[in-house]
């Protein structure tokens, strides 16, 4: 009954001091704050708002040579680093043409390689040299084709081959001729058949058949066989003789045809030679190219009989398996006869072959074909001289591109492998092109975590990548960087030829990016997202048919966006309505609270209100939380929770132990929780419990506490407060509802103006304290209670009574403690 009349007669608190005025909400953006009255007086923006540190690192990693200064340009997705990084390359690429540093990129081919075919060669020549090289040997091919197919169709040059021929074959007639005389003296006919020449016994003049040789006595046949052999040892020296003649005979003919040949060779080949005197390795191409052609004169002859033709290449050609006229192809690897000062490659899709290159294959007959001619550049060889940008996430997605990308900067050389052979996989025909050696500067785009994951696991990171541009997400609102948005804007309109924005649709885009940021005092620099707005309320200013795009555009361009993705936010909405998910927002109830979480689906955020239970008993089993024993809770929920016993060791048992069991519960939660937003809100339903005080649960609460009863800032104020205050709506707004925020939070509220307006009428509070004891007060409408001299709280406050409580709870266990000892 005493304990009765303290508390009513301690109802004094006023909490209206707790209060936040509906202009504490949102920042509003005075239109009268800019000097024009639509984006179309301003000029689109040339530079990037806001992002000194990251531009500054960029500039000092471009504009470093040497080795390992290479950029991983870290940042949200949306603040523009791709773009930022295209530009300041091309404004150095600009300065370094000024003053005259600029060096242009060069060519690089791939050659036939005469001594080893499966090691094509790589020549680099000045820019714009690639082309005219294969242009130059293609001419040469189709001028040899011509001079010396009118050289070998010349009638002086068939006499005098037939005469060539003719002179052997008469030889080896004649040997022949003897052979066969002295074979008829010895009794035998000399004859050719399909398995070869054959030696037959003569009998009266006539050749034996099989069955009259066999008839001989057996002394007759081995002196016929006695004969045979000697004459079968003359006549295979007759047959080596006439192969030697053969090929005496071949041998005049290729030096008669070398003789025809060589004038017209070496005066096509010296223009050329002339042509590339400043290029060692194209001389030696060229010199080893000629030998090839003289030793090889008889692909220039023309053919008596039409070839067959399989698949359209010349049987022939498939039976030596590669194309004779194959080292005249020039395959220009690298062409940068178009390209203006060192190349920019962005790759989007960095696979192996992408980045490094690939060989093709012709399959052909069940087996590939390759040749240097079918070598394809990759990012790296096309950047060479140049800049390369790569998504990070891509890269490491991709198998085999890191290790490979690594050992490319390293070593300077890009090489054409196949990424299969590192897996064990056979392949076919590979070839082993020579590297190409490379100067890039790659430049790594890609998030800040990913950033920080490489430099702590990948001990090359470091190595390579010793610039990091590092883009911030948001900007501080100063004028000067409201009017850079305002270019921005005026940018996006002048660029897509869309409707410009007067200058209240500028201020409640301003508005929009604090919101972004959840923080008065800040934009977003994530200006991708502002440009989907600016594009989204363009679209409904063309629904309105206006000129120009005013505030109410952009708002229903961000209503709009938010509807079409809340669609999880209305059904949990509807369930809570509805009774399926218990949550009060009237009357006060002793143990249990309303507490606020967030959930997050990736493409939107919302907040959603949760029962949060407590229940106190005689124990020693201090602060349970029931998530954590049911593997529902994460690990930063239960240090939350844990840092409830240390204030309440702190705050209560300086000079009694703590003896205490309490129990915490999501109520209807079915999935984990995480973070400790809820903390301060579970220690309000344990001070509760204790106190037998009962909790406004017109009231949503969420804040973080600390060992000392302070409260801490969270995330996600914005749609905490508004899920609550939907919930609220939907039930019915009586004026007394409202939530509970850490002062430290009030900074980062951009309420969206429906809830605002709520607030200004009455019908929605915002409360923001900064102590635990504070929160309690409003809470329950009594006093906290300071603690005494005497370290007594004041009778009815709630530490009191908690206070009351605990000790009563130790008094009771020892009482029954005692028995059991005795026992």
């Amino acid at each position: 009954m005493e304990n009765k009349t303290s508390i009513q007669e301690m109802r004094t608190v006023d909490v209206k001091k707790y209060k936040l005025s509906a202009d504490q909400l949102r920042w509003q953006c005075d239109p009268s704050l800019f000097d024009f009255d639509c984006t179309r007086d301003l000029a689109p923006l040339q530079e990037f708002i806001g992002q000194d540190r990251a531009i500054r690192a960029i500039d000092f990693g471009l504009s470093m040579s040497h080795e390992g200064y290479n950029i991983y340009v870290a940042g949200l997705t949306g603040t523009g680093k791709t773009s930022a990084v295209q530009k300041h390359i091309k404004k150095l690429l600009k300065e370094r043409e000024a003053s005259q540093q600029l060096k242009p990129p060069r060519d690089w081919c791939y050659l036939y390689c005469f001594a080893d075919p499966d090691r094509p060669q790589i020549l680099s020549l000045p820019q714009g040299r690639g082309k005219v090289l294969r242009g130059h040997i293609a001419d040469l091919l189709q001028r040899l084709k011509e001079e010396l197919a009118k050289a070998f169709s010349s009638e002086e040059y068939k006499s005098q081959k037939e005469k060539t021929v003719e002179g052997g074959q008469s030889q080896q007639q004649k040997l022949f001729e003897q052979i066969s005389e002295e074979a008829q003296r010895q009794g035998f006919v000399f004859q050719m058949t399909p398995v070869g020449p054959a030696l037959i016994p003569l009998q009266d003049g006539k050749p034996l058949s099989q069955e009259d040789y066999m008839a001989l006595e057996e002394a007759v046949r081995k002196e016929v066989e006695s004969r045979r052999g000697e004459l079968l040892k003359r006549l295979q020296d007759t047959f080596e003789e006439a192969r030697d003649i053969e090929r005496k005979t071949a041998q005049k003919v290729q030096e008669a045809d070398k003789a025809v040949a060589n004038f017209t060779v070496s005066r096509l080949f010296e223009d050329l030679m002339k042509e590339y005197a400043d290029s060692e390795q194209t001389q030696k191409y060229l010199s080893d190219l000629r030998s090839y052609t003289l030793n090889n004169l008889d692909m220039f002859k023309e053919k008596e009989e039409r070839e067959q033709m399989v698949m359209g290449i010349p049987a022939s050609q498939l039976m030596r398996g590669r194309d004779p006229f194959l080292p005249f192809s020039v395959n220009v690897f690298v062409d940068n006869s178009e390209t203006s000062g060192p190349p920019v490659i962005v790759e989007p899709n960095p696979n192996y072959a992408n980045i490094f290159g690939k060989t093709e294959r012709r399959f052909l007959f069940g087996g590939y074909l390759s040749d240097h001619t079918m070598l394809k550049p990759g990012a790296f060889q096309l950047a060479n001289g140049g800049y390369l940008l790569l998504s990070a996430i891509d890269v490491l997605s991709n198998p085999g591109v890191w290790p490979a990308l690594k050992r490319t900067i390293k070593t300077k050389e890009a090489r054409i492998e196949d990424p299969f052979e590192q897996y064990g996989l056979v392949m076919f025909q590979g070839l082993r092109p020579q590297p190409m050696p490379i100067d890039v500067k790659v430049l790594l785009i890609g998030d800040a975590w990913l950033y920080q994951y490489l430099a702590m696991y990948d001990e090359d990171f470091w190595e390579i990548f010793k610039v990091k541009a590092d883009f911030d997400y948001e900007i501080d609102r100063s004028k000067e960087n409201m009017m850079h948005y305002a270019c921005f804007i005026s940018g996006c309109c002048e660029k897509s030829g869309m409707r410009h924005f007067d200058k209240t649709a500028v201020a409640e885009v301003m508005e929009y990016a604090s919101r972004l940021v959840a923080d008065q005092e800040k934009l977003t620099s994530r200006f991708a997202l502002i440009r989907e707005v600016v594009q989204e309320a363009e679209y409904w200013a063309g629904k309105d048919g206006v000129e120009l795009v005013l505030a109410r555009h952009v708002e229903k361009a961000v209503e709009e966006r938010f509807f079409r993705h809340n669609l999880p936010d209305e059904r949990i909405r509807e369930m809570i309505e509805r009774g399926f998910i218990m949550v009060d927002v009237a009357g006060a109830e002793v143990g249990q609270v309303n507490g606020l979480s967030i959930y997050s689906l990736g493409d939107v955020a919302f907040g959603k209100p949760s029962r949060i239970t407590c229940k106190t008993f005689l124990g020693r089993g201090g602060v349970i939380n029931i998530e954590r024993e049911s593997q529902l809770s994460g690990r930063i929920h239960d240090k939350g929770v844990l840092i409830l016993g240390g204030y309440m060791g702190w705050k209560y048992a300086q000079d009694a132990p703590l003896s205490l069991s309490a129990s915490l519960c999501f109520e209807q939660s079915y999935e984990g929780v995480e973070g400790d937003s809820a903390s301060s809100t579970e220690l309000y339903a344990l001070l509760s419990s204790l106190s037998s005080v009962p909790l406004k649960q017109n009231i949503a609460v969420t804040g973080s506490v600390n060992q000392k009863g302070e409260i801490q800032p969270i995330g996600g104020a914005n749609q905490k407060i508004e899920g609550f205050y939907q919930v609220c709506k939907a039930k019915g707004l009586t004026g007394d509802q409202g939530v509970l925020i850490p002062a430290l939070n009030v900074k980062n509220l951009m309420l969206r103006q429906e809830v605002v307006n709520a607030v200004r009428q009455g019908k929605f509070n915002i409360y923001a304290v900064r102590t635990v004891d504070e929160g309690i007060e409003v809470l329950t409408g009594l006093p906290a209670g300071k603690k005494k001299k005497d370290g007594a709280y004041p009778r009815g406050s709630i530490n009191y009574l908690v206070d009351k409580r605990l000790k009563e709870m130790a008094k009771k266990l020892r009482e029954f403690a005692g028995p059991a000892r005795n026992n």
